[in-house]
């Protein structure tokens, strides 16, 4: 029997999420349903509504998309149907009409889909689909709202009599107009309405020569209103007439009531189906909006959430477009108490509360925002203790209240449980106060519960690190700026960075180091210790990162390359299927061309058909007979590969034509030649200096000899020195 106490609930703030969903339905009965939710007593009652919330999410990522199911409450009409001899208003018929219309419409279409929504198919199964009722009321009552004429023989005749009266009045009345009118005594807006009553604007002089009944006069008293007195015999039996109406409409409603009387039972399981569809509804709005799932429900004790978001966190941080961190927690037999330690402002209390919130909202119904992979088990008792809970009107300190929590957990606490508690052993004395902690953490250890514990305690880390079925656990934070990283590491205890952040925050080093100096040498370096290990946690934490993102483009590329060999081997095996065409046509070719040359020498016109015959007799033995479709598909196969290789080799000559361009060797620019220049001619090896240069040629001196030489025949060796 699943009890989770109103305090847990309390501590996680369920509460909030139950009016954040209740905002999601849309009538007041889902709205006022839902806020009444609690952890369900059950796990045959819990995974039957969590497969009806599951199934209706569905819908909304599908084309199936679940009918309307808004309706107007009849729980008057209930309440008026229990009561005999009442009767129902016409406004009340039609919303039981609507309400039967809308159920129906449900039931059949979650039958017709019942492959698609089997759960939500079994939960209208019961509903009776009965036309009954609506055929009832639109017989007697008309799209406007208004009783039919034709609802009994005498409301048809009492109506018809109404009529004729009413076309008498109006006839007297105007007779009566004409009259006065001519004679000057009315007014010059003539006519008016008293009553519902049309009347005579009587100049007020003239009163006592109208005949009639008086209904009033203006306010400045210029005029009185007189019911003409032909029109008042008509008047008064109208008046009759629409009593004896109003008589009848109300002995219809009474009859229509009393046939409605025995579906009562019915109406009450139509109304409570449409307020469930509603909560099943709302429920699936919200897990939507989280990309909440339905993870794994184990039989063992175990629990994995993966990729695990606190709902409330992200709903608000969406809202405000800020990022979520999401934690991963496993809760196994031999890992089942978790002892998270480390600095403040680090996602201790958030993690921890993640995991209650969502296990208590598992347990109540609630789809939750985890990987698809995740796992959760089901417990009888979820306690917590989080938070200062200093009580004023009690006069409990934060510790006596604390004490007074773990009694409770003492008498509550087994192997069924899950215990939360934030800042475990805070309160009273460090020393006393941790060793207390202690004792109850080793309790809860003996009676095989589960849990997750915060805390800054070293006895409490030391404890966890010496219990097999017990771990530490840090929230890890950048070795250089200690900005958190809201990122939850299993297996290493966390330093609380208390001198580390105290410099941080500008105290100045030498109290920092005067504080080091007030206790104990041993706990200063296991603290030491344990921070520099967890820098060294975070560094391979990012080293870890970045092999994963590596090996992630790896497989990328590998996959990329994969696909390019595909195509490649297929454009391979076209590119062959051509060649091997070609060959056999350039075979053909030289066939004919051989039977050609024959003829040409011995000009025998048989032998050349019989050479030719047999040769086309062969080339169709090798065919295959194929359809005219076949055909086409083969021929614009070898055309889209001829056309595919045509436009290669066109990219490849284009590419070579601009190879050979660049390879031509551009003709360099001629050196101009000065005296005193060493040049050389064009064609020759012997290296000689310019003694004189006269137009356009020039005397070079060899050394031995000296000769002259056109200036377009030397090469520049060196230029001479300035």
């Amino acid at each position: 029997m699943i009890n989770i106490h109103e305090k847990t609930l309390q501590d996680l703030e369920f509460s909030t999420v139950l009016q954040q969903v209740s905002e999601l339905c849309i009538t007041p009965l889902g709205n006022q349903s839902v806020l009444q939710i609690e952890p369900l007593k059950t796990r045959d009652a819990l995974l039957y509504t969590l497969k009806l919330t599951n199934e209706y999410l569905s819908s909304s990522y599908n084309d199936n998309r679940i009918p309307n199911h808004g309706f107007d409450e009849i729980t008057k009409e209930i309440k008026l149907l229990r009561i005999e001899n009442t009767y129902l208003e016409v406004h009340g018929l039609k919303k039981i009409v609507s309400i039967s219309l809308t159920v129906n419409t449900l039931v059949t279409y979650l039958k017709k889909f019942k492959e698609y929504y089997p759960g939500l198919n079994d939960h209208a199964f019961y509903i009776e689909v009965t036309k009954i009722i609506i055929e009832k009321v639109d017989s007697i009552v008309d799209r406007f709202g208004d009783i039919k004429d034709n609802a009994s023989a005498l409301l048809f005749e009492i109506r018809q009599s109404i009529n004729r009266i009413k076309g008498k009045i109006n006839a007297s009345f105007s007779s009566a107009l004409q009259l006065y009118h001519g004679l000057d005594y009315l007014d010059d807006i003539r006519e008016s309405v008293v009553e519902n009553k049309r009347v005579l604007a009587v100049k007020a002089m003239y009163r006592r020569k109208v005949k009639g009944a008086i209904m009033g006069g203006s306010k400045t008293g210029s005029i009185v209103y007189i019911e003409p007195e032909t029109t008042l015999q008509y008047s008064r039996e109208l008046n009759n007439l629409e009593f004896e109406e109003h008589e009848e409409v109300n002995r219809i409603l009474k009859e229509v009531t009393n046939f409605i009387r025995p579906f009562l039972p019915l109406l009450e399981k139509y109304q409570a189906f449409l307020v469930d569809i509603d909560v099943i509804s709302a429920k699936a709005k919200y897990a939507k909006s989280m990309n909440a799932i339905l993870p794994e429900i184990s039989e063992d004790r175990s629990m994995f959430l993966r990729d695990a978001y606190h709902p409330l966190l992200y709903l608000n941080n969406l809202e405000h477009k800020k990022v979520t961190h999401p934690q991963s927690i496993t809760l196994e037999q031999d890992s089942r108490i978790i002892v998270i330690s480390g600095p403040n402002a680090g996602g201790k209390s958030i993690t921890l509360k993640t995991v209650g919130l969502l296990q208590v909202m598992i347990q109540s119904g609630f789809l939750i925002p985890v990987h698809e992979r995740s796992k959760v088990c089901l417990f009888d008792r979820v306690l917590s203790d989080i938070g200062d809970n200093q009580s004023i009107e009690n006069h409990l300190s934060t510790y006596s209240y604390r004490l007074k929590q773990m009694n409770y957990f003492l008498k509550k606490c087994n192997k069924n449980t899950l215990f939360l508690i934030d800042e475990f052993g805070t309160g009273s004395d460090p020393e006393l106060g941790g060793a207390l902690a202690e004792t109850f953490l080793e309790e809860f250890y003996n009676r095989e519960a589960f849990g997750i514990i915060t805390t800054h305690y070293s006895n409490l880390k030391i404890l966890a690190n010496e219990l097999p079925y017990m771990l530490n656990a840090n929230m890890l934070f950048d070795e250089r700026t200690l900005e958190p990283l809201f990122k939850l590491v299993i297996g290493q205890a966390g330093s609380s960075f208390t001198f580390e952040v105290a410099q941080k925050n500008g105290i100045p080093y030498s109290l920092i180091n005067r504080a080091k100096k007030k206790i104990e040498r041993s706990k200063v370096r296991f603290d030491a210790t344990i921070a520099k290990l967890q820098k060294e946690r975070s560094k391979l934490e990012k080293t870890g990162q970045s092999l994963r993102l590596n090996e992630k483009k790896k497989i990328e590329e590998a996959d990329k390359l994969e696909e390019i060999n595909i195509k490649i081997q297929k454009k391979l095996e076209s590119y062959q299927e051509l060649y091997d065409s070609n060959q056999r046509l350039i075979y053909l070719g030289q066939k004919v061309n051989d039977v050609a040359e024959k003829y040409f020498n011995n000009k025998q016109k048989r032998v050349l058909m019989d050479e030719l015959f047999k040769l086309v007799q062969i080339e169709n033995s090798k065919r295959k007979k194929a359809t005219a479709k076949q055909k086409r598909q083969i021929k614009a196969k070898e055309q889209q590969v001829k056309k595919e290789v045509e436009k290669k080799v066109e990219v490849i000559r284009e590419k070579k034509k601009i190879e050979k361009q660049k390879n031509i060797e551009q003709p360099k620019p001629k050196a101009i030649i000065r005296l005193g220049d060493r040049v050389r001619m064009v064609d020759g090896r012997a290296i000689g200096t310019v003694d004189k240069i006269e137009k356009n040629k020039a005397v070079v001196n060899y050394g031995v000899f000296t000769t002259n030489v056109s200036l377009d025949q030397l090469d520049l060796v060196e230029a001479v020195k300035k």
